[in-house]
């Protein structure tokens, strides 16, 4: 595998929030989601986690909220994984409105909204970050990408 699946995703009614758009609170909802969809294609998924005891925890993210997203929008995360080793992974999602469910973004579709993670390899009962195993190191390593743009950025200071 040399890139991850399109994560899916419909913007529910519950999550419009009183400006008629998708809230904050669920563009990172999705964004979990896809997260969870990147751990499960790489090898960490449920069995893993079951029987390895580790999982990855985000220790930081940064969203840029470009546009709106309405109501029943079809959406599509895209993830890039930038870097993965010893115990730390580095990737990015980007989030468009596709045409249908089951649609993919256009080569000029606008990105909607963006995250970037960095996150820890935990071993949950010992309560601290761990290596990768060779298996996971080995799933990661063929997904790497040159990092986007934007990616690095951090929030502007106000003055």
């Amino acid at each position: 595998m040399t890139s991850l699946p399109l994560f899916r995703e419909t913007a529910r009614p519950e999550w419009i929030d009183y400006n008629g758009h998708l809230s904050e609170a669920f563009y990172v909802l999705v964004f979990g989601h896809a997260t969870d969809a990147m751990m499960d294609a790489t090898g960490m998924d449920a069995m893993y986690r079951a029987d390895s005891g580790c999982s990855l925890y985000t220790v930081e993210s940064h969203i840029r909220y470009l546009r709106d997203v309405p109501e029943g929008a079809h959406l599509g995360v895209r993830t890039r994984i930038l870097g993965a080793g010893g115990k730390k992974a580095h990737f990015t999602h980007e989030m468009y409105v596709l045409d249908s469910a089951q649609a993919a973004p256009e080569e000029d579709a606008a990105v909607v909204a963006t995250s970037e993670l960095l996150a820890l390899h935990v071993d949950q009962e010992a309560g601290r970050a761990t290596p990768f195993p060779e298996g996971v190191r080995d799933r990661l390593a063929p997904l790497v990408e040159t990092a986007p743009v934007w990616a690095g950025r951090s929030i502007a200071r106000v003055v």
